[in-house]
């Protein structure tokens, strides 16, 4: 097999691979019904500017990642851009958790149905500070 035909099988398994993720995304966003979720708890009325955000920033940084952009951040933005991805990651994760009704289950088999706020404060802190512990232990590793 020549170079280009390599190159062509390539670029095909690449596009069928990120089609087949992006489906996936896509199905799992849309059945869960998370974005109209997230606008809910967010207090607005319609759901299109946050689907808009998400298609823009998957679009965004597919591009980036294929095209191997470097941004030359400082220390500030850097943190203030991680910490919005972070946002976004865990508002879909608790949006998830809330479909899916996983809190007010949990909250009745641990027998704590009176403390839920208690449960809910323990896990957030609980992964900010495994996460700070990641990030700023092992990631200098």
């Amino acid at each position: 097999m020549n170079g280009l035909a390599l190159q062509a099988l390539s670029a095909l398994v690449g596009l069928a691979g990120g089609l087949a993720v992006g489906s996936g995304f896509v199905a799992f966003i849309t059945v869960l019904d998370l974005i109209p979720r997230l606008a809910q708890i967010a207090g607005t009325r319609n759901s299109a500017p946050l689907e808009g955000a998400v298609v823009a920033g998957v679009l965004f940084f597919t591009a980036a990642d294929l095209w191997r952009a470097e941004f030359g951040l400082f220390a500030a933005a850097a943190a203030a851009v991680g910490l919005m991805c972070g946002v976004f990651v865990g508002m879909l994760a608790a949006a998830l958790t809330e479909v899916l009704n996983v809190f007010p289950i949990l909250a009745k088999r641990l027998r704590l149905q009176e403390q839920i706020h208690w449960l809910l404060m323990a896990m957030v802190l609980g992964k900010v500070a495994g996460s700070l512990f990641d990030w700023l232990v092992f990631q200098r590793l």
